[in-house]
Parts: C-alpha cells; structure tokens; sequence
C-alpha cells in the first residue's frame, strides 16, 4: 500500500544533518518548529528544531559522532560510545537525545535509536515512543530502501487508524479521528497530568488537518470497515461485537497483551484471543483500550524523561540556566523533558506555568531560594 511521505523541500534540514555522522537508516524533524502549533507553540521561527536519527549500529555512530561533536554529549561522553550505546538501548525508550545544540544557526534537540528497535516499537508498540511521533505529521530528511523499516512505519499508521477506531462512535468527523490519532502516544504520559499544556493535541492537530489528510487518507480509502467520506469529511464505522473482535485482533502485541493483563481475572490465566473476544463485546471497549495504552505509555514516559536528564547536553547555555534556577529546573526536566523551557534568548528562567509542590521544593531548593511560581513511505526519495 502506498502512504504519502511528508518530505522536507527545505535546505536547512539537510544542511543541519550534513553536520552528522552519514550512516542514517531513516531521519526526520518533528514538532513545532517544523510544523506549525496552535497556543504557545505557534512561534515556529524561533522554535527548537527536533530530529530523530535512526541509525543501524549505534556504537560506530556515536563513536563517530562523539569525534566530530563531543560537545553535544553530556558528562556521559566520557564514559565511551559502548556505555552510551548501552544507555540509549536498555533504558527509557531505547532513544539517546541530545539537547540544546546550536547547529547552523538553530537550536536543534536531536534523539538517536537503533534501527531494530524502531522497528520493534513500530510493530508491537513496546514504548509508542518514537512510533507515536512518527503517528503524527513528520518531515523525511533522509531515508533508505530498508523495505521491513518501511513496512514497519506502514503497519504503524494502520494500527493508529485501528486503535483510534476503537475509541470512537460509530459516525465521526476527520478532526476527530486525527485528534484521537494524535493522542495516542500521550495516553497515560504523566507530563500531560503535570506539565504540559492540557490543548498540546488539539494545537498540534487543528493547524494541520491537511497532512494528517495527506498522511492517512489512502489507508481510510482502503480500510474494508470504514466508509469515508472525503468530501464531507465524515467517516462510519462497524461497532458491532464483530467488527470490533476484528480490529482488537489486529492491534499491536504490546497493546493485546496489556488489554488482557487489565482483564484477565487474577488466575483465570485465559489467553488474549479470548480477553479480546470479551472485550468486543463490552460497551466499555474503549476505555479498555485507552487504560492498555495508558498502560504502555506511562511507563514509558518516565523512563524516558528520567534519563533525559542524564543526558541532557552540558554546554554553557545549560549551565546558566541551571545556575539561575536549579531548583526549578529540576522540577521541569522531571515533569515534563521538556528542553524548550530552558531555551530562550535571556538567561533568565521563563516562569513556569504550574507551581512547584511544597516536597519538591523543599528538596530541591535551599531555603532561601524562592519557589518561582507560576501511506506514503514507500514512495520517499531523499531530499
């Protein structure tokens, strides 16, 4: 089946990636400073620019990375391309990130993953980390003719459609299943409770209906249980205890196996084909399906943000925010990993949003310190 890439035109994404290592399988920016973002994000001139390179040996990647940008790593450099490699494979999602780097002119945050693990999580949705992105609308800067990479990002897609379905009425709008789509990967992720802000799906979605369009809409054509409208932009599906046994069945192994774990009683032991088969036939199906992702997600999310901040870059931008609001800052990488915080042009710590809890201010800050308060892959050529 074919899905149409989102390719990238412009030469600052290549320009930008000339500075790396060249043995990519796949590459592509994301997020706000590529697309643009309803709310806070809408600033894409001066938005951080996110990549994500997948690479199929990690260590002659990062051993030639380190050589050619030893200042993009955090203290972890010194412990070697083997340990860093070991990082990024057995902790968190199976990415490495890269933070707060200036590179031809932009501040990019770039993360690094083996090609076998994107392919895993792409297939089974291990962590819906670096899939869930790639369930949104990305920019292809680089990409191989890895034909089981390809059907991976396809299957991916499909399985977005599928999960989304689950989660709907019977007749829905394309807004809907693209909000819906877009919000899988934020299922259960503790920052969305915390930290960030509680629109990100619904800016991310709005400003870009035509490229989730363009990146969903042969899939829709195609799916046997749907009628899509286009022209309307309307979609039905079939909600009978059937119809739903049937998309269940087709869901990534991660996503069945938490679904039976949260419905199997506890000794009955049944296997997941017939969990499934009772789940299509409860009126609640859908929230099943939303705690199975939330119970994929969570997790996942933590691990993740917890070696962010191991990894996190050390230049002196770093450094001085840290210095201005330890404290503060602390609280944000935990909370939300969200780097873009730390990345505006005064020194200074923007305010955060959202006030820091009494225990964590008391840990973290001295006190004297003020708590500051408030498809289309198999078509890309490279670019």
């Amino acid at each position: 089946m074919a899905l149409q890439a989102l390719q990238s035109s412009g030469v600052t994404f290549r320009r930008i990636l000339s500075h790396f290592p060249e043995e990519l399988s796949l590459a592509f920016a994301y997020g706000s400073g590529v697309y643009r973002q309803a709310g806070p994000n809408s600033d894409q001139k001066n938005a951080m620019l996110d990549f994500v390179f997948t690479v199929d040996d990690p260590f002659a990647w990062h051993s030639k990375n380190l050589k050619k940008n030893w200042n993009h790593y955090s203290f972890l450099k010194v412990l070697g391309p083997k340990m860093i490699t070991s990082i990024q494979n057995n902790y968190g999602a199976g990415v490495y990130y890269n933070s707060l780097i200036t590179c031809d002119g932009r501040l990019i945050k770039y993360g690094v993953i083996s090609t076998s693990i994107l392919i895993e999580d792409l297939l089974n949705w291990n962590h819906l980390y670096v899939a869930g992105r790639l369930q949104k609308p990305v920019k292809i800067v680089t990409m191989n003719e890895d034909i089981t990479l390809r059907s991976a990002l396809d299957r991916n897609l499909k399985s977005a459609v599928t999960t989304a379905f689950l989660m709907l009425p019977e007749s829905f709008s394309e807004e809907d299943l693209f909000i819906e789509i877009a919000g899988l990967s934020y299922s259960g992720d503790f920052r969305m409770l915390v930290g960030e802000d509680k629109t990100k799906v619904l800016n991310i979605v709005k400003p870009n209906i035509a490229h989730f369009r363009e990146l969903y809409g042969s899939i829709l054509q195609e799916n046997p249980q749907v009628v899509y409208k286009s022209q309307q932009g309307r979609l039905e599906i079939d909600k009978s205890p059937e119809g739903q046994f049937t998309q269940l069945m087709t869901l990534p192994k991660s996503l069945q196996q938490q679904i039976n774990h949260i419905m199997d009683p506890p000794g009955k032991n049944r296997d997941v084909e017939e969990t499934l088969f009772q789940v299509a036939h409860d009126p609640d199906c859908g929230d099943v399906v939303r705690l199975g992702l939330s119970a994929i997600v969570r997790p996942s999310s933590i691990r993740q943000s917890t070696k962010g901040i191991f990894t996190a870059g050390s230049n002196q931008e770093w450094r001085r925010h840290w210095m201005f609001c330890p404290g503060q800052h602390l609280w944000c990488m935990l909370m939300t990993k969200n780097v873009k915080l730390l990345s505006g042009e005064n020194p200074e710590c923007r305010p955060c949003q959202w006030p820091l809890p009494s225990a964590v201010t008391e840990l973290v800050l001295p006190p004297s310190a003020p708590a500051r308060g408030n498809s289309a892959w198999s078509q890309v050529t490279r670019t």
